[in-house]
This record gives structure tokens, C-alpha cells and sequence, in this order.
């Protein structure tokens, strides 16, 4: 008997040992930590908007359940309609080309072309600015109520009382309860997981008494920076008929120049319509009821198939968001005695949920996802690291890869580009959109950090399914990457040693390109993402590609000073100039997002990221960098920086009710900031290769209790 008890627990501890960070004995109870962190709002918050989606398609509602307030709202988390396929171009009358946008910049000798912005009033700056506008994502249309009181006149925001609004985030359905001249009203909004298609079901008396209508509004795009979907201007320009009106169906047919879709209206009920305006159409019941749902869906092309009803968008939501939580990874801190436990789990889960919602297209997201535009609307390759690489560890990498196969659509793009600077292979580009076409940007047109991104992404992938199918299918893509990454660098014959720059901006972007030479992030990256693309012609049975091989081996140093890496080493002062200590602290990504390699001496990463926190001007940082310094300090094995450096109480590190990550008023959420909270938590639990330790980034003090299943280390 003794010696089976001895046996048993043997057992137990070996198991411990060898499978310690696979949650073991710890199951974790994930409907119950979901519900944990329900979205409730009590008020019409213009930055507690909520969000319903399946990632290539998001509908953000107020407080009533759909988008009624749209103007009021257009200063916070706007209430936005947008779709992958949903992009738009004003016509190009005066006939710009990117060529009318080239800059020259001397290089060792010899002409880069380049695209920068022009701030002089000329047809070069029209050009850059117009090719900056254009495609755009736009907002589909808005779909709101029109309500009225007794006496007729139309509500106002004031006239919304006892508010009470839920985000049930295991089945995505939002279900919103308030007082409107005296009676009530009960909304529950859900989109399909596969469509580009809400359902809606609205339960009130003021439906009997004709108080309460349903209002389609289509908006007019902006040409601004940011588009929150509430352009009632320009009617002219673009085109809103009703195509179809039967008893429980509205079809509106909506052209803007070459974009034409639809939005069908389905209801539960027998309906009437309207044309209050051009591109402003009601519908309320032609029957007595005070129970009505309704569909509507948005779509490139007329549908003629048989319409959803409600009940069908719920159980498919509910299919969708339990296989969706049920899947992948998942964090538990219950019994965790440091204060900040519950909110870092409350952060966990409604990024989850945001990202899942907003970022999984099947092109890089924007960075404001699928709620409102900034920049355009165009996606920004830099960031998708901060917006894919957490579905990886999170055991989603399908998730990851919806994204991947837009790569191929912009290498001819890229190719371009290098060969027009001299360089072989592709030169990815940075500010983007939906067909991989290329935007002027002062900085963008000078960042190479996006460069070995697809190199990540693939390997992520690889070490997923490590699979013959794999390797074909990303080899072309890591060779053309790392084509570029060797021809781009520069064998300076004094020093012996390949150079990156210059005519770069590097990862913080404070430098400028005509000086900035070897920034510490992108050498090691460099090396990285080399040696990375060689393995993947051993896998295939291909010999080592010799120009990779000869940058690999001969590639500059990190740059050091005062046994403290530099940000460049152009910039020996780079913790003594003010400038050089704001924006994203990327000298720490040298050893945070990227991995331990022979480039790197830990003492000095340690005292670099020592110096960086005590330093840095945090106040002038994005949200992403705190994700970053989390992955750092892990990687040195500093669990309390790691957490304090999560959940610095500074601005831009701001998680509002709805998980949305606030930055200013100019950038009311931030997706890289979710995305990166994600990925830095799971290298804190899951760790990295060779990491020995359990949970490396939390401390062994006892305050945290962490539990976790379903999640990958990193590299």
C-alpha cells in the first residue's frame, strides 16, 4: 500500500516536472470566467459603445440597442457599419499616379526613390494626398430607431432614461433595456458569425402606438483622417433607391462612383417604408404588435436567397461564440490577491472578444478596426504584428491566417517597389489597403521593421501544422522577404560589417531617415528573420541561400554605449536627447518581441531596459509598448516589471468599459493595444523555447494564482 501511495504521487510529480505548463489539474471553468466580465452600461456613453461582429464584418451600437445617436456619438467610439469588402475611391479626375509622388534620397552612393508626403501647394502634394484618400474603407449605412413622443416631436439623448445594457460575451448578444416617454423598451442586437448580417428583435408598447420606427441612413465617406460615419453632406454624390418593397421585405440598392451593394431589410412583421430624404429611409409595422425582429443584411450583390429570420441569427451567434471561447486558450486569476488581477482577466476577455470581432479579416486589419476609420481605413503592415500574433498563442491560428493568404495579392506591389530602389525580392509596404497598393507616408515609406514580418507569421504557422502543405505555401513569400532583407543591407568595406540604413526610420519613429543608421530592434530582427527563411530551405531540401548567409555572418553589432544598447547607432545620444526618449521604446523589442539570439548579451539587455524605465517619458508612449515592456522584462526574468509595465497607469494604457484601448481624443480605441495585451500575457503564462520556468512573467510571491490552458510558447 506504501509503496503504491509512493508510486502514485512519483507520478503526479513527474508529470508536474515535465508537463508543467499545460494547466495540469487545472480545468478551467470558461463560461463562468467570461460572465465574470458582462459589458454593462448604464448611460448613453460615447465611449461605451458595444460592438457586435464576426471579424469581417462589425455593427456598433449606443445605449438603445442600434445606432440612434450617431452624431453624438461620432467623438467617442463612433457607430460604425464596416466591411471587409467595403471599400471605396473618389474618382481620379485629375489622373495621379504614385510616380508623380517620388523623392530621391542619396545611399551609399546612389539614388532611392521614395514616396514621402509634399506640404507645398502643388500637384505633387495633391497627388500624395489624394493617393493617401484613396481606396478608403467606408461605413455601410446606419441602422438606428426613430422615435417619437406623444406630441410628435422626435427624441433627443435626454429623453432616454434607466438605461440598462448588457454584452452577454459568450453568445454575443446584446441586449439593451431603457424608458422612453414613459414606456419601455427591450432591444436584443446579434450579428451571424459567416454573414455580414444583424439581428434585431425590439419589444415595446410604443411599437402599437407608431412612436417607434426603424431608420436607414447611409452616410456620404469622408476625405478626412478619421470617418466616424455621420457625413450627412454631399446627398448628391452618390445614389439610394429602394429596389424592392413586399410585405415583410425592404431591399435599399445604394451606388457610390464604382461601389454598388445592398441592404435587405427582413422583417417578422408586416412593414411599411419610407424616403425621408435622400439616403434616409424609415420602416415601422403595418400591424399591431409590440414584439417585432427583423434581419438586415449588407452585400456586394442582390440575395435572393430565402432571408434569416432573428431566431436563426441567434442560434447561429451562440453556435459561433461558444465553439469561439470553448477553443484556444484561456486565463483564470481567480484567487490572485494583487489588486490588479481582476482587472488585468477583464482586460483578457474583452480583448478577446474585440479582436475576434474587429481584426479577423481576411486582409490586415486597420488599426481602428472595423468600428471607424482612421488613417483612411487603411491597414498598416507594421501593426499586424500587434494585431495577428496573439491568435498564434492563443491557439487560433486559423484566425492568424485568414490575413496571410493578402500577402500574395500585394507581392507584385511589393516587388515593384524594391526593384524601383535598386533592391531584389519584395519590399512590403506600410501604409496599405485592401489590394496591397502603395500610400505615400513621410514616415511610412522609411520604416522596415514590417519587412520580416511575414517570416513570423509563417513560422508561427509552421510550428502549428509543421506540414509539408505548410512550406509551399509561405516559401515564396519568406524568399522574397528575405531577398529584399539581404540586398537592402550595406557592406560598409571599413567596418567589415553589412549596415542597415541609411534612409530608414526605425520602429520608434523620432529619427530621421537621411542620418539613422542600425537600429538595435531591427538588426537583431534582421538576423532573426534571416536565419529563419534559411531553415525554411533546409525543411524544403534546398541548400543555404549564400547572399542571406553572407549578411547573417557578417551583419553590424547592436550598438552599445555605456554598456546600454543604443536605439540607433546613429544616435549616441539616444537617452540624453529628450526627442529620442518618446514614442515606442523599441530598443526593448530587441529582446521582448523578438527572441534570444547571439546578437544579444542579457547583461546588456538588463541594463538597457533598466535605463529605459527610469527614463522613458511614458506620458508620450502608445499602447502597444506597454505590451512590449511586459515581454522584455519576462524574457529577463523580472515577473514584477513585467506586470507593473502591463498595467502602468498611464493614459494610453486606458482599457474603457467596453475593453477598448484609449489612446486620445484623436484615437478613441486602439486595436494593437488589445492585440498586444494578448500576446505578451501568453508569453507570460505559456513563456518561450528553453524557457524552464512556470508562468515566467508573474511573481512566485504567492499574490498571483494563475491558471491557464490552451496556450503556445512563443519563439
Amino acid at each position: 500500500m506504501i509503496l503504491m501511495i509512493f508510486l502514485s504521487r512519483l507520478i503526479k510529480l513527474y508529470l508536474l516536472i515535465v508537463f508543467p505548463l499545460i494547466g495540469f489539474a487545472q480545468k478551467i471553468n470558461r463560461e463562468a470566467l467570461v460572465n465574470r466580465h458582462t459589458i454593462v452600461v448604464k448611460s448613453l456613453d460615447t465611449l461605451s459603445s458595444l460592438t457586435v461582429g464576426n471579424g469581417s464584418f462589425a455593427f456598433t451600437v449606443d445605449a438603445t440597442g442600434l445606432q440612434t445617436f450617431p452624431d453624438y456619438y461620432a467623438n467617442g467610439i463612433p457607430l460604425g457599419t464596416q466591411s471587409d469588402w467595403g471599400w471605396h475611391s473618389f474618382p481620379n479626375k485629375e489622373n495621379y499616379n504614385i510616380e508623380e509622388g517620388f523623392k530621391e534620397m542619396e545611399s551609399h552612393g546612389r539614388k532611392v526613390i521614395y514616396t514621402p508626403q509634399f506640404s507645398e501647394p502643388n500637384r505633387k502634394r495633391d497627388a500624395v494626398n489624394f493617393l493617401r484618400q484613396n481606396p478608403h474603407r467606408i461605413h455601410l449605412g446606419n441602422i438606428g430607431f426613430e422615435l417619437y413622443k406623444k406630441d410628435g416631436t422626435k427624441a433627443d439623448v435626454s429623453d432616454i432614461i434607466q438605461i440598462n445594457q448588457i454584452l452577454n460575451l459568450w453568445t454575443g448578444e446584446i441586449s439593451s433595456q431603457f424608458i422612453f416617454d414613459g414606456q419601455p423598451v427591450h432591444v436584443k442586437t446579434i450579428c451571424h458569425q459567416q454573414k455580414d448580417l444583424i439581428g434585431v428583435s425590439v419589444d415595446s408598447p410604443l411599437l402599437k402606438t407608431n412612436q417607434l420606427l426603424i431608420r436607414i441612413r447611409i452616410p456620404f465617406p469622408t476625405d478626412k483622417f478619421l470617418d466616424s460615419g455621420n457625413n450627412w453632406t454631399n446627398t448628391d454624390k452618390h445614389n439610394s433607391i429602394i429596389t424592392k418593397q413586399g410585405e415583410k421585405r425592404v431591399v435599399v440598392q445604394h451606388r457610390i462612383n464604382d461601389l454598388n451593394y445592398v441592404i435587405g431589410f427582413s422583417s417578422s412583421l408586416n412593414v411599411q417604408s419610407q424616403i425621408k430624404q435622400p439616403h434616409y429611409f424609415t420602416i415601422q409595422p403595418s400591424t399591431s404588435a409590440t414584439n417585432w425582429s427583423f434581419t438586415c443584411d449588407f452585400s456586394e450583390k442582390a440575395n435572393n436567397s430565402v432571408p434569416l429570420n432573428f431566431a436563426a441569427v441567434v442560434t447561429n451567434s451562440q453556435q459561433g461564440w461558444n465553439k469561439f471561447w470553448n477553443s484556444g486558450g484561456a486565463v483564470d486569476f481567480s484567487g490572485s490577491t494583487d489588486k490588479r488581477a481582476k482587472e488585468l482577466e477583464r482586460r483578457i476577455i474583452l480583448s478577446q472578444y474585440l479582436t475576434k470581432v474587429q481584426g479577423t479579416t481576411n486582409t490586415p486589419p486597420q488599426e481602428t478596426g472595423l468600428t471607424y476609420n482612421s488613417w483612411f481605413g487603411k491597414p498598416h503592415l507594421e501593426m499586424h504584428w500587434w494585431h495577428g500574433v496573439h491568435f498564434a498563442l492563443w491557439g487560433r491560428i486559423e484566425l492568424l491566417e485568414k490575413s496571410l493568404d493578402w500577402y500574395k495579392i500585394a507581392l507584385p506591389t511589393a516587388r515593384k517597389i524594391a526593384k524601383r530602389q535598386g533592391f531584389r525580392g519584395a519590399r512590403w509596404q506600410k501604409m496599405t489597403d485592401n489590394k496591397g497598393g502603395e500610400t505615400s507616408s513621410s514616415v511610412g515609406s522609411y520604416l522596415i521593421w514590417q519587412q520580416p514580418h511575414i517570416i513570423t507569421f509563417a513560422e508561427l504557422c509552421y510550428r502549428e501544422k509543421p506540414t509539408r502543405q505548410t512550406l509551399e505555401k509561405y516559401s515564396e513569400l519568406i524568399f522574397e522577404t528575405a531577398n529584399f532583407m539581404a540586398s537592402y543591407a550595406f557592406f560598409d568595406t571599413q567596418k567589415g560589417k553589412y549596415i542597415l540604413g541609411k534612409g530608414l526610420i526605425p520602429a520608434q519613429e523620432r529619427f530621421k531617415p537621411e542620418d539613422t543608421y542600425n537600429p538595435s530592434y531591427e538588426l537583431n530582427y534582421w538576423y532573426w528573420a534571416l536565419n529563419t527563411a534559411q531553415n525554411w530551405r533546409k525543411r524544403l531540401g534546398l541548400k543555404p541561400e549564400k547572399s542571406w548567409q553572407e549578411v547573417i555572418d557578417k551583419l553590424s553589432p547592436l550598438p552599445v554605449k555605456d554598456e546600454v544598447y543604443l536605439a540607433t547607432e546613429s544616435a549616441q545620444d539616444s537617452y540624453t536627447n529628450p526627442l529620442f526618449l518618446t514614442d515606442h521604446p523599441s530598443v526593448l523589442g530587441t529582446l521582448g518581441m523578438l527572441p534570444e539570439t547571439p546578437m544579444i548579451d542579457k547583461g546588456i539587455m538588463k541594463n538597457t531596459f533598466e535605463k529605459v524605465w527610469n527614463v522613458w517619458h511614458w506620458e508620450d508612449t502608445w499602447g502597444w509598448d506597454f505590451p512590449m515592456v511586459a515581454m522584455t522584462a519576462t524574457r529577463l526574468g523580472m515577473p514584477k516589471y513585467a506586470l507593473d509595465g502591463l498595467l502602468m497607469n498611464i493614459r494610453t494604457n486606458t482599457y474603457l468599459n467596453n475593453g477598448h484601448n484609449f489612446q486620445d481624443q484623436r484615437l478613441r480605441l486602439y486595436m494593437p493595444g488589445n492585440g498586444g495585451l494578448l500576446t505578451a500575457v501568453a508569453l507570460m503564462c505559456a513563456g518561450y523555447d528553453d524557457c524552464k520556468e512556470v508562468n515566467p512573467g508573474f511573481p512566485t510571491d504567492g499574490t498571483w494564482k494563475v491558471k491557464w490552458e490552451g496556450l503556445k510558447k512563443f519563439f
